[in-house]
């Protein structure tokens, strides 16, 4: 009997030392708009506005606060929400950083993630380049997450989130 156990727990330690949580996924996503570093500025500086620009939104809204604290919630056409909360922000700069406060992934299949926002001058005095990039776990941490919420659907997610907010923003933009 001894014996029995004894395989049993060596068995269930061995498949655990083979089992492995999620690993730290990456996005980033570059466009450059053919507008000046302060038009675009002043459409990405406004935390709170992202919905004005980024065609997956239906709404934001957060507190006004451009500083390290700011808290938006983002609603998506689907109606779930997640909260965002400002870790980094400059104006000299042209830059922001933000994290996953509150998680649904419903909304979004991320368990957490950091968002790095940067406008840089482009090529011209009349263009910018806007850069996203990002690190972020899957929707579901455990070691078999359902496809919708694996490493795949993460990635996916995100750099679709970014190319959709970038065109949108240069749509907005060069009119």
């Amino acid at each position: 009997m001894r014996h029995i156990i004894f395989s049993l727990c060596f068995l269930l330690l061995s498949w655990q030392a083979h089992a492995h949580g999620p690993t730290p996924q990456k996005a980033k996503e570059s466009l450059t708009i053919q507008a000046p570093i302060a038009k675009v500025w002043a459409e990405l500086k406004n935390f709170d506005d992202i919905a004005n620009w980024h065609p997956d939104l239906k709404k934001s809204a957060g507190d006004g606060k451009h500083q390290s604290g700011g808290v938006r919630t983002l609603t998506f056409q689907n109606d779930e929400s997640i909260v965002e909360e400002l870790d980094y922000y400059s104006e000299p700069e042209h830059e922001y950083s933000y994290r996953l406060k509150t998680e649904n992934s419903k909304a979004f299949p991320t368990s957490s993630h950091t968002v790095d926002v940067k406008v840089a001058a482009g090529e011209t005095a009349d263009s910018s380049v806007v850069t996203l990039k990002s690190r972020f776990y899957r929707g579901d941490t455990g070691n078999t997450p359902p496809d919708n919420l694996n490493d795949e659907a993460a990635v996916k997610a995100m750099t679709q989130f970014f190319k959709n907010g970038l065109n949108g923003l240069k749509t907005k933009l060069e009119k």
